[in-house]
Order: C-alpha cells, then sequence, then structure tokens
C-alpha cells in the first residue's frame, strides 16, 4: 500500500472521528459534511492504488466510484446517491434555518451511522488488500 493510500485513508478516518464529535455536540450540517468527506476520501484511496496517481479533484462521489467501477450493494448505493445530493448544500447553504431543521438528530444519526458502514465495505475492497 502506498504512503499515498496510506493517508486518504487516514484522514477519512480522521473525518469520520470529526463527523462523531460534530454530533455529539449538536452541529448536525457538519456531521453530514464531515460523513460525505470520509467517504470521498476512502473512495480516493481505492483510486490512488487502482490508478497509482492523484485521485481527480472532484467531490462526486458517483463519479469517483464509477471511475474505478465500484459496485456498491444496493442500500450504499441508495446511501451514496442521497448523500451526494445533499452535500452541496452542506457545503453552500443559502438558507441556514431551513437547512438547520432539515438535518435534525435522527438524519445526522442515520448518516453517520450509514457511513460507517459504507467505510466498513470499502476497506474491504481487494485494491486495500494489496
Amino acid at each position: 500500500m502506498t504512503n499515498a493510500t496510506k493517508n486518504w485513508m487516514a484522514t477519512s478516518n480522521y473525518d469520520l472521528k470529526t463527523a462523531e464529535a460534530m454530533l455529539k455536540s449538536k452541529r448536525y450540517i457538519y456531521v453530514v459534511f464531515m460523513c460525505h468527506l470520509a467517504i470521498e476520501k476512502m473512495i480516493k484511496a481505492v483510486i490512488s492504488t487502482e490508478i497509482k496517481e492523484l485521485p481527480p479533484k472532484s467531490h462526486s462521489l458517483l463519479y469517483l466510484s464509477q471511475k474505478i467501477s465500484i459496485q456498491f450493494p444496493d442500500d450504499i448505493q441508495d446511501f451514496i446517491d442521497k448523500i451526494d445530493n445533499v452535500s452541496i448544500v452542506t457545503r453552500y447553504p443559502e438558507d441556514l434555518k431551513k437547512i438547520s431543521k432539515d438535518f435534525n438528530l435522527n438524519k445526522a444519526e442515520e448518516v453517520y451511522s450509514m457511513t460507517r458502514k459504507t467505510l466498513r465495505w470499502l476497506r474491504q475492497d481487494r485494491r486495500l488488500k494489496q
């Protein structure tokens, strides 16, 4: 495993811990933001192993996962589709009050839980085992 891949994985783990801290401090918009970032970096870890160069500079989980043909199980793919859409809103919120209502405790816990599941699944990718 290259140092670049190890770094992508380490920063993904760091971002997941940050999401957990944001959940505990009730900063729910940032839970979603950091969860998206953690998944993005884990996908980039797989990409860096596969193509042996820096991953594309994109935040789109769909684009990145298609770049190297990651075939997620249906429930994870559904989650990827959803979090990819809402991450734009968390990056550039037009209405903080509205987005704060949309991302409550239940939503944040659901996103955090599915992110953990997604990361566990990605860590099992055969390309990371080389």
